[in-house]
């Protein structure tokens, strides 16, 4: 990653595109997978949707996934033409649009099925659909255990067979590949694989199916079935504890000093007065708040990099601002590291996503989706 200049915003996540583009292809190195659906919900991992998915497809992405409808439409929107799985959609909703922009959908229910069937005959196509299938999260999906699979795959069949809907496959999700050794990964995919023949032993050929997210397309290449479907990873970030793959965080967010002063002993420094001055202090105003994705709960727990050095955060952190400890080399406008690529990039030293994550007993999947507010998001080639 490149030495990355302060900007005029208070706050900036720096978002580098090509970090993106060649951790999808490593990602497709250690898997083999043969084919990539690269997840690219909740705005791109909070690393922007359209500017994101641009830079998995550079990377070599074969398609997208999207939770949501608006998401998916929100690329197609951006001229975004590559194939696009959506999978989290109520049967309720108006799903026409989507069919129209040959959006893929995930049909978890018969009702959803329903649903599709009606959408594709009011826009006059035929949807493409991916059956998913609930192997054990026992979340989404017909489930493959209490026999709703089991019920609903004449009728799944029997939709494609009259050309109502296309089916491409199917779709499952571990819950637990984040530990390897977990035996629910084999209990899963066992489950997956009879999904798939139970399936098939209707007349559907299913030709790409996926199971593996991030952890498993790392972890298990005998799981990557037609496709991988990895998210945290084409972000750099790891999703198993303690390995290293090679990847390069993509997004550093950092701001700009607002106000250096200095604090007498004895003095309290923000709300509560919980942290007191034992000696004549320097402290230094950050404007980055809980309102704009800074934990209040991260209130004297964690620091910042300014300089190659690390200053600690101070009291409690506040809706638009919080403080911090420095020294006579930090000046109004210098700016500060609030987490970034650490040694993989540039800033050895510096706070890193699974630092953070770690401090507040989280996942560094919450750390970089959480600026928000009046975060500026600012795109880099390295």
């Amino acid at each position: 990653m490149p030495s990355i200049e302060p900007t005029a915003h208070p706050v900036t996540a720096t978002i580098d595109l090509s970090a993106i583009a060649a951790n999808v292809r490593r990602v497709r190195e250690i898997s083999g997978a043969p084919r990539i659906m690269a997840v690219v919900k909740a705005d791109g991992y909070g690393h922007g949707i359209a500017q994101a998915a641009r830079a998995v497809l550079a990377g070599g992405a074969d398609q997208l996934g999207v939770a949501t409808l608006d998401e998916a439409r929100a690329l197609r929107e951006a001229g975004i033409t590559a194939p696009v799985l959506c999978w989290l959609w109520l049967p309720d909703q108006d799903i026409a649009g989507a069919v129209g922009n040959d959006v893929d959908l995930g049909v978890a229910s018969l009702a959803h099925l329903d649903a599709v069937i009606k959408a594709g005959q009011h826009v006059g196509k035929r949807p493409r659909v991916t059956i998913t299938v609930d192997t054990g999260m026992n979340r989404n999906g017909f489930s493959a255990i209490n026999g709703d699979l089991s019920a609903a795959a004449p009728r799944i069949a029997q939709a494609h067979g009259e050309g109502l809907i296309d089916v491409t496959g199917a779709a499952t999700h571990f819950s637990n590949a984040d530990d390897p050794d977990d035996p629910s990964i084999d209990m899963q995919a066992d489950r997956f694989r009879a999904a798939i023949a139970e399936l098939r032993a209707e007349g559907l050929t299913l030709p790409v199916n996926h199971a593996a997210n991030s952890a498993a397309s790392l972890s298990r290449p005998d799981l990557v079935f037609d496709m991988i479907r990895p998210g945290l990873v084409n972000y750099g970030l790891e999703p198993i504890a303690g390995r290293s793959h090679g990847l390069v965080p993509a997004m550093t967010l950092s701001a700009r000093i607002g106000l250096v002063k200095d604090v007498p002993a004895g003095e309290a420094v923000s709300y509560g007065r919980t942290w007191n001055t034992d000696h004549d202090t320097r402290v230094a105003v950050v404007p980055f708040g809980y309102a704009d994705g800074m934990p209040r709960s991260l209130s004297d727990r964690c620091s910042v990099w300014c300089h190659g050095t690390r200053f600690h955060q101070i009291g409690r952190v506040c809706m638009d601002q919080f403080v911090i400890e420095v020294d006579d080399s930090v000046h109004t406008g210098d700016e500060v590291v609030i987490f970034g690529p650490g040694a993989a990039g540039n800033q050895p030293g510096a706070p890193t996503a699974d630092e953070l994550a770690e401090t507040l007993g989280t996942i560094n999947y919450e750390i970089v989706t959480m600026p928000r507010g009046r975060t500026v998001r600012r795109y880099i080639e390295s």
